[in-house]
């Protein structure tokens, strides 16, 4: 049995120079049973093989698309009898938020250092749990898709611009994702519309159930399940408010957006009333709008007219923690 099955993209970018340094590792470590793939229609058949070896952590190596289609297929495939080994994610994509609420930083390689080490010990101090977020139609027999942190509104659409325009420049991360928020914040506070900046969003009805709806145009929309929040977000305990999905709203004004950023520089974002932002709890979350993009982990959807976006908690999943 294999304490530790490693799930490998190659097709990632940053495995374009993390795999070989990955690779020599696990050929001189028993412990560790690699398998790569090479699409993301290939990670069923992945799983389905790494179920054989019963391994004790499932590690993913990957972008943001491959964490989210493994979770999606881990939880609908059933491949290990309902009983899942903890998943960990190495910070090896481009935003690394599930990774960095799981405690996983810096080089990759030594993330996986760490995991094969507490592989071999007591994993229980370091087992948390996470719910998923559940994206669908609503039609009752569709099958969801699976992540854990989504943007929409104008945050959905600088994801896309930074995506699109900005990463293709070769920037660090860190340079792509500053040039991409100073971007949101001029067209944002100033109104200026050019092809270099991006979009002005569309407006959207947003509908949390037992708390209300909420409609207009909105610079950020986030819906999560993270504990480490973006923007120094402090989120509430779910007893206080009820619910396993947090939401956010800010409202595309220039006063409002100044405020939150004010707020989220101080880390009081969340934890104090601020006029057009809304933070919310809930079991289901509702977006509706003509032709609204959103993004779950790495992955793009629409909500367009008679064709909401509906998200639900599942039951709470085992990850692995570097933090724990």
């Amino acid at each position: 049995m294999a304490r530790v099955a490693l799930l490998s993209n190659p097709q990632s970018t940053g495995n374009r120079s993390l795999l070989p340094r990955v690779r020599a590792f696990c050929a001189e470590n028993h412990d560790i049973f690699h398998y790569e793939v090479e699409h993301a229609s290939q990670i069923g058949e992945a799983l389905r093989t790494i179920a054989r070896v019963r391994p004790s952590i499932l590690v993913v190596n990957g972008g943001d698309g491959t964490v989210q289609t493994t979770l999606t297929e881990l939880y609908h495939g059933e491949h290990f009898g309902g009983t899942p080994p903890p998943v960990a994610v190495l910070p090896n994509g481009k935003t690394n938020l599930i990774a960095l609420d799981l405690g996983a930083v810096g080089d990759p390689l030594e993330a996986l250092q760490r995991i094969v080490a507490i592989a071999r010990e007591d994993m229980a101090p370091h087992i948390v749990a996470r719910e998923l977020i559940a994206l669908s139609n609503g039609e009752p027999n569709g099958r969801p898709v699976l992540g854990m942190f989504l943007g929409g509104a104008g945050l959905a659409d600088s994801m896309l611009y930074c995506r699109n325009k900005i990463y293709p420049l070769g920037l660090p991360n860190g340079i792509s994702h500053l040039l991409t928020l100073a971007a949101l914040l001029i067209s944002s506070l100033f109104g200026i519309r050019a092809a270099f900046l991006p979009p002005e969003p569309d407006p959207i009805s947003v509908s949390v159930i037992r708390q209300g709806v909420l409609k207009g145009t909105f610079a950020l929309l986030i819906v999560t399940t993270l504990h480490k929040l973006l923007l120094n977000w402090r989120s509430l305990p779910s007893a206080e408010k009820g619910g396993a999905l947090q939401l956010m709203l800010v409202e595309r004004r220039a006063r409002t957006l100044v405020g939150a950023a004010i707020a989220s520089l101080f880390g009081k974002l969340g934890h104090h009333k601020l006029t057009g932002v809304h933070v919310e709890r809930g079991d289901e979350i509702v977006i509706e709008g003509e032709r609204s993009s959103v993004i779950l982990d790495g992955e793009l959807f629409e909500a367009r007219k008679g064709q909401p976006i509906v998200l639900t908690p599942t039951a709470p999943v085992p990850f692995l923690s570097l933090a724990a």
